[in-house]
């Protein structure tokens, strides 16, 4: 009784693997920049969130959080500020960008002299060309 082999050759396990690695090839790019492409619109929307929140603040109290009280003043009452109706945000901490650092604020703006500046320093943590900004 003859036996027969049942499984696959050498040759149809490579012709799988060189599928498999075109696929990839093909798909992996694509996702890797949608990936960056979400992160920098999330920014952008953080900004616009964040900034709309300090406008908030300014009509309550009358000014801008300094830059020393920073985004915490959004957070919780600074000492001394009244008319004060925050919290501003609707997160417990200081936000940070997509990337994990912390947004830039500036109170007196250098680029937005008459309010503050507030800004991501993108992918690269570094000012630089890649910075997302409210100016």
């Amino acid at each position: 009784m003859r036996r027969r082999n049942t499984g696959f050759t050498l040759i149809e396990l490579l012709l799988v693997m060189v599928i498999l690695v075109v696929l990839a090839a093909v798909v992996v790019p694509k996702f890797t920049g949608r990936t960056e492409q979400a992160r920098q619109t999330a920014a952008k929307t953080d900004i616009t969130v964040i900034d709309a929140a300090i406008d908030q603040f300014e009509i309550d109290t009358g000014r801008y959080p300094t830059s020393e009280e920073g985004l915490a003043a959004l957070i919780a009452a600074p000492t001394g500020v009244t008319n004060w109706r925050g919290p501003y945000l609707k997160r417990a901490s200081i936000p940070t960008d997509p990337w994990g650092n912390p947004y830039v604020y500036k109170y007196p703006g250098t680029h937005n002299p008459n309010g503050a500046d507030l800004s991501s320093t993108g992918p690269d943590g570094r000012e630089g060309n890649d910075d997302i900004v409210n100016w």
